[in-house]
C-alpha cells in the first residue's frame, strides 16, 4: 500500500518564494509502459492492454516488435535504441519498477522487441531484418494497422548490405536483455539473448559500415557509437575484458550534440566510465552536461525547458536527464545533475504555461494534455466504422485516447499546437518515451531513498 499512498500524495513546499508540487511520477512511468504496448505488432497476447488495438502485421517477414510511431514501419534503429534505454532503466532502478507494482508489466513490455530481434537474426544465413515495412508507401495510408493491405517490404544487413550502427545498438539491447532476465530467473531465454548477442556482434564487426542510404530512413551519422554501446553491453554479459578494451578505441571525447536514437556517443562514455572510473570518461561526461545545463549552449525556453531541436525537443531532453540521473548515481555532479534532471521532468508533467499552464504533455497524466497527437491507430474509431484521412483532418479529438504517450514538444518559445497534421510537434514514437521513462524511474528511485531533490520552476504548476 505504500507505493500506492506515495501516487496519491500531491505535497506541495515553499521554495525561494515559490510554491512547488509534487509530480505523480508513479502514474507517468505506469502509463508510459501502456504507450510501448499499444505499439506492438504480430499477435497480441490475451493480457493485451490496449482494448482498441487487435492483431496486424501478421504476415511480416519477422512478426511482432513494435510500429516506430504514428505510423506502421518497424525501424531497427530506434527500436533497438528504445529497448536498450528502457533496459538500463531497469538495470539501474529496478527498485522503481518493484515499488511502484510494474515490475511485471515492465518484463512483458519489454519482451516484444527483444523477441523480435532474436527473430530477425539468421546467424546461419548471416542475415539480420533491419526494416519492415517502406516508409513511403507507409506515410500515404492513414488507418489501422489492423487494416493495412499495402506491401512491407523486408529489408536486411548481410555481408552485402551494411548497418553495424544497426546491429551494435540491437546487441545492445539483447545483452541488456540477458542480464535482466538472468536476474529475473528465466535462464533459457537469458541465454537465448546471450547467445545471439554474441554472434549478432561478432557479424557486425566483420561487416562495418553504416545503415544508409534509399534502403530506408533513420540514416546514422556514425556507427562506432552503437558498436561502443553493443560491446560495453556484452562486457557487463560476459565480463569478458575483450569487449571493454575493443569499446575504448571506440570512445570519442569531443563533446556529442544530443543523445538519441542517432547518437549513442554520451552512453558509451558514460557506460566506460561505470566500469572503470577513469578520470578521461568522467570529464568527456561533464563537459557534456556542461553544454546541456544553463551557462552552456543549450536555448532555453521562458519556462525553463532546455531545448535541444524542434523535432522531439522533449526526447532529446529527456534521454540527457535519464543520463544525469545515471550519471548522478556514479557520483558525477550528483546534486546538480538531479535538480536539472526534476526540473526538467516537471516541465513535461505540468511546470510550464501553455493553455493556461499545468499542461502535461505526456497524454492521459492529468487534467490537461494532448488530444490530437499524430497517431493513425488512436484517431480511427471502434470498428466497423471506417477509418481514413476524414479522420486524420477532423478538428475533433483522437477517439482513443493515447494513454502515456509524449508528444514531441514545445517550440522554443513554450508555444505548442495540439493538431494532429503538426507531425514536428506532435508526433509519438517509442523512442520518444524511452529516455523519459527512464528519468522517471530514476526520480521514483530517489524518492525511495527519500533523496529526491527540492527545486523551483519558472512556471510552478500550482493545481
Amino acid at each position: 500500500m505504500c507505493w500506492l499512498l506515495k501516487c496519491l500524495l500531491v505535497v506541495c513546499v515553499w521554495w525561494t518564494g515559490q510554491v512547488e508540487c509534487g509530480k505523480n511520477y508513479a502514474n507517468a512511468l505506469s502509463k508510459s509502459i501502456l504507450f510501448l504496448n499499444t505499439q506492438r505488432s504480430g499477435k497480441l497476447p490475451i493480457n493485451n492492454p490496449i482494448p482498441w488495438r487487435g492483431d496486424s502485421g501478421l504476415n511480416d517477414c519477422v512478426v511482432g516488435g513494435w510500429y516506430d510511431a504514428g505510423d506502421h514501419v518497424k525501424f531497427g534503429q530506434p527500436m533497438a535504441s528504445a529497448a536498450t534505454i528502457l533496459l538500463w532503466s531497469l538495470y539501474r532502478f529496478k527498485d522503481a519498477y518493484s515499488s511502484t507494482a510494474t515490475l511485471d508489466s515492465m518484463y512483458d513490455m519489454i519482451k516484444w522487441p527483444l523477441d523480435y530481434f532474436l527473430n530477425a537474426w539468421n546467424a546461419s544465413a548471416q542475415q539480420f531484418v533491419a526494416q519492415i515495412g517502406d516508409g513511403n508507401t507507409d506515410h500515404a495510408y492513414w488507418g489501422r494497422p489492423e487494416d493495412m493491405t499495402m506491401v512491407r517490404p523486408c529489408i536486411y544487413i548481410n555481408t552485402t548490405f551494411k548497418g553495424s550502427d544497426v546491429l551494435g545498438e540491437t546487441v545492445a539491447a539483447l545483452a541488456a536483455g540477458s542480464i535482466t532476465f538472468q536476474a529475473k530467473g528465466a535462464i533459457f531465454y537469458s541465454e537465448q539473448l546471450y547467445s545471439a548477442a554474441k554472434s549478432l556482434y561478432a557479424f557486425a564487426m566483420d561487416n562495418r559500415g553504416l545503415y544508409n542510404g534509399s534502403r530506408g530512413f533513420y540514416d546514422s551519422t556514425s556507427e562506432s557509437d552503437e558498436m561502443c554501446n553493443g560491446a560495453m553491453w556484452l562486457y557487463r554479459a560476459t565480463n569478458d575484458s575483450t569487449y571493454l578494451d575493443y569499446a575504448r578505441t571506440l570512445a570519442d571525447f569531443n563533446v556529442p550534440w544530443s543523445y538519441d536514437w542517432d547518437n549513442k556517443q554520451a552512453s558509451c562514455l558514460l557506460l566506460l566510465y561505470e566500469e572503470t572510473h577513469e578520470d578521461k570518461y568522467q570529464q568527456a561526461l561533464v563537459n557534456y552536461f556542461d553544454s546541456w545545463l544553463p551557462g552552456g549552449t543549450m536555448d532555453y525556453t521562458p519556462c525553463g525547458l532546455a531545448w535541444r531541436f524542434k523535432w522531439g525537443s522533449l526526447r532529446e531532453m529527456a534521454n540527457t536527464a535519464f543520463l544525469a540521473l545515471l550519471a548522478a548515481e556514479s557520483g558525477i555532479q550528483t546534486i546538480r545533475l538531479r535538480q536539472w534532471a526534476v526540473q526538467q521532468i516537471n516541465y513535461i508533467l505540468g511546470d510550464n504555461n501553455f493553455n493556461g499552464g499545468c499542461f502535461s504533455f505526456q497524454i492521459g497524466v492529468g487534467n490537461k494534455y494532448p488530444l490530437q497527437p499524430h497517431h493513425r491507430a488512436a484517431s480511427c474509431p471502434d470498428k466497423p466504422a471506417p477509418c481514413g484521412w476524414d479522420n486524420f483532418n477532423s478538428p475533433l479529438p483522437n477517439p482513443h485516447v493515447l494513454q502515456g504517450a509524449l508528444v514531441g514538444g514545445p517550440l522554443v518559445d513554450d508555444s505548442y499546437e495540439d493538431k494532429r497534421d503538426n507531425y514536428v510537434l506532435n508526433e509519438v514514437s517509442t523512442d520518444y518515451n524511452a529516455g523519459y521513462q527512464g528519468a522517471l524511474s530514476g526520480l521514483l528511485h530517489l524518492e525511495n531513498l527519500n533523496s529526491l531533490p527540492i527545486v523551483a520552476s519558472k512556471c510552478p504548476c500550482l493545481d
